[in-house]
């Protein structure tokens, strides 16, 4: 892997760049820079269309992301994209939303490209956590409330959650952490009972937000016990529960 992180987009080689969570204002100048000069550019669906306008006009996007659940192209069908337009030289910008680290697939395509020899370079972007608490103005970590900080996922399928606690920490879910939670799904009622199974108590502040630094960005404070009830708005939700979470007064 080699680093041109000073220059333009180079011919035969794929960028693995973030994001960030939708507002175009929390690109790092290195992702604005590669929007503007990538000759080709691969977004998943969340990659929202503002951040999308500030590619070069004469970029050739192929979108090649999921929509409830539903992919429209495989896995190794990004890879094949990836291959067949750097051994052309082009310039490949490999757009995910947030981070392309948290929660994506980019450790198969990070193999993928060593395996075939494409010089590549990864972006990092701001992940949708961070620009929650952000944008609730509350920190994830507080010296007196939070010392720790647990990120996970929660798919569901056919009304199961498939989330398990007992993988993310051992015994009692500890007072001090605050629990980020991805792709909760739409069965909070089910997520719910499985966190106070785990020993989340009822009453812990829980708060989902909607579309994330968007200007549909949607908030809604609860508690476990009542996430069920509480009108969650559309995907992409990320869920944060803990007594470090505090709204803006």
């Amino acid at each position: 892997m080699t680093n041109d992180s000073n220059s333009e987009a180079q011919p035969g080689k794929v960028y693995l760049v973030g994001a960030g969570p939708g507002d175009p204002g929390l690109l790092t100048l290195r992702a604005a820079e590669l929007l503007k000069t990538c000759d080709v550019i691969l977004p998943d669906d969340l990659v929202s269309d503002a951040v999308l306008d500030l590619a070069s006009p004469t970029a050739l996007i192929i979108p090649v992301g999921k929509r409830c659940g539903q992919p429209r192209i495989t896995q190794a069908g990004i890879h094949d994209l990836m291959l067949e337009h750097a051994r052309q030289d082009s310039s490949v910008l490999r757009l995910k939303s947030g981070d392309p680290l948290v929660f994506g697939r980019a450790g198969e395509e990070i193999a993928f490209l060593r395996e075939h020899n494409i010089p590549f370079e990864i972006v990092p972007g701001i992940t949708a956590a961070f620009a929650v608490a952000a944008s609730l103005q509350t920190p994830l970590t507080d010296r007196a409330a939070a010392s720790k900080l647990i990120l996970a996922t929660a798919h569901h399928a056919a009304g199961k959650v498939t989330l398990s606690p007992a993988q993310m920490w051992s015994g009692v879910f500890p007072d001090e952490a605050t629990l980020v939670l991805y792709m909760p799904g739409r069965d909070f009622n089910t997520l719910a009972a499985s966190l106070m199974e785990s020993g989340i108590p009822p009453a812990t502040p829980c708060v989902a937000v909607s579309k994330a630094s968007t200007p549909d960005e949607h908030i809604t404070a609860t508690t476990l016990e009542h996430l069920g009830k509480a009108s969650v708005g559309p995907a992409p939700v990320l869920l944060l529960i803990g007594h470090a979470i505090q709204l803006p007064r």
